[in-house]
């Protein structure tokens, strides 16, 4: 009698390391998309379009206000698209995520002016605003998961930049559009905005978004789940309430995670929406500009911060990579120390000498900064909490932080910035910051010899953190 043939489990279904990147990149670049689209509107158009009926300083803090909406929205979309990142899946928490990022934005470039309906354009503004704030919520904690679980031995750090990496091809797209645009209706010789840009123009970018959202739908629906993930469900470890677990067993994790993102989001909004601003006002006080700046036109300016955001995108990848060699906190912690002597510059570097030259190294040193501080942030937040809370507590700490970081640093920055151009307040806030997130980075152990697939609740988050 012969004996019957044996049989083999098939192997469990993994991500191609190519797919992995591509489809965290590609989510994390249409967030940035989006945000930088607004922030840039805000500045740009959104104070005499949604705002018209207040003098020129009011019109820019009400639109920076719809601008910091966003940011509280975040902390609701953590706990939403964590709850179920951690009980359902990665994927199909990320594929909702961007849905909802996206068709929020694409509304807003739909959006009837105070013009036309009054009272109720700024209101649905604000709402969509939230709505978008939600959305992006779940985004990267849901990104940096896909590129962290899914990354080879040795490489998280690396891996976990790819995420980050979607900032400065974010900003790219949406402010080389915003040139195009520009130079295609440009403003007149006295500064007056375009008529067309001012009716139509503003809402290309806004637009174009939803074509970005398919193109990310479509990568991120060819993923499985991770190997990671799965191991949680098949134990039965999944979290039934995610939140409430996350800070039961893992409460020191987002503390110090939260506060060691604080002075990458001052730094990181400082540098775009405080530099465009101040770039971009007139090089004399005036009833219409109430504060002196450096007098670029925008098209010009934002030429110059392209520039530096070039070198953002160069350090990011960089930094994961000597994360992965040195580990992370030695990676940040001296990048740290380098934000807070460079906000002590900041009079220096940006206001006394208004020469392209001088504008563009203090542009290229900040978001330099801004790459080697970012960078290693998608893979250590992560690295904090056991799997299934992962998605919740870095999400949380994320989020928390652009609240404490970047939803009143716009608005903080333009009353800081006096009346005669002096900025050097505007740069001691940010090395404020910069030494409270040294204080929680000198908290966290380092994490990155850790293994994602072995973290449970029995040694979560506390043992990467200093008692």
């Amino acid at each position: 009698m012969s004996a019957a043939p044996a049989t083999t489990t098939p192997a469990p279904k993994t991500n191609p390391r190519s797919r992995v990147v591509i489809a965290s990149l590609v989510g994390t670049s249409i967030e940035f998309y989006d945000f930088y689209v607004y922030a840039t509107a805000a500045v740009l158009v959104f104070p005499t379009l949604f705002f018209p009926n207040e003098d020129p300083t009011a019109s820019q803090l009400s639109s920076f206000v719809t601008f910091a909406l966003a940011f509280f929205a975040r902390p609701v979309g953590s706990v939403l698209f964590g709850h179920f990142g951690d009980r359902v899946g990665r994927k199909t928490t990320l594929v909702a995520s961007l849905l909802v990022m996206g068709t929020a934005t694409f509304l807003i470039g739909c959006l009837p002016t105070f013009g036309s309906v009054g009272v109720l354009a700024p209101v649905l503004l604000a709402v969509l605003r939230f709505a978008q704030g939600v959305g992006l919520g779940g985004e990267w904690s849901g990104a940096a998961l896909l590129a962290t679980e899914n990354a080879p031995e040795g490489k998280r750090g690396v891996f976990g930049s790819m995420p980050q990496l979607g900032a400065p091809i974010g900003f790219l797209l949406a402010n080389g559009l915003f040139i195009i645009i520009n130079a295609a209706l440009p403003a007149g010789a006295d500064g007056t905005p375009n008529a067309d840009f001012q009716a139509w123009g503003w809402r290309i970018p806004f637009l174009v978004s939803s074509v970005l959202v398919l193109i990310g739908l479509y990568v991120r629906f060819r993923l499985v789940e991770s190997t990671v993930f799965r191991g949680v469900q098949e134990s039965g470890s999944v979290a039934k309430v995610p939140l409430g677990r996350v800070f039961r067993t893992s409460w020191r994790a987002i503390i110090v995670g939260t506060f060691g993102m604080v002075a990458t989001y001052v730094l990181f909004y400082f540098m775009t929406t405080f530099t465009l601003n101040y770039g971009t006002a007139g090089d004399t006080a005036s009833k219409l500009v109430p504060k002196i700046g450096l007098g670029y036109s925008r098209g010009e300016f934002l030429s110059l911060l392209m520039i530096g955001v070039v070198f953002f995108g160069i350090c990011t990848p960089i930094a994961g990579l000597l994360a992965d060699r040195f580990g992370r906190r030695r990676t940040l912690i001296p990048t740290t120390i380098g934000i807070a002597l460079f906000g002590l510059t900041f009079q220096f570097w940006f206001a006394a000498a208004h020469g392209p030259i001088t504008v563009v190294t203090f542009l290229i040193v900040g978001l330099s900064l801004m790459g080697l501080t970012f960078g290693p942030m998608g893979a250590l937040l992560p690295e904090l909490f056991p799997t299934n809370v992962r998605y919740t507590g870095s999400a949380l700490a994320y989020n928390v932080a652009s609240i404490l970081g970047a939803s009143l640093a716009p608005t903080i920055a333009l009353k800081l910035w006096q009346p005669d151009g002096n900025i050097f307040l505007v740069g001691l806030y940010l090395t404020i910051a910069a030494v409270v997130t040294l204080v929680a980075l000198f908290l966290v152990r380092e994490t990155r010899g850790s293994d994602l697939a072995d973290a449970t609740d029995d040694q979560p988050a506390a043992e990467r953190v200093a008692p």
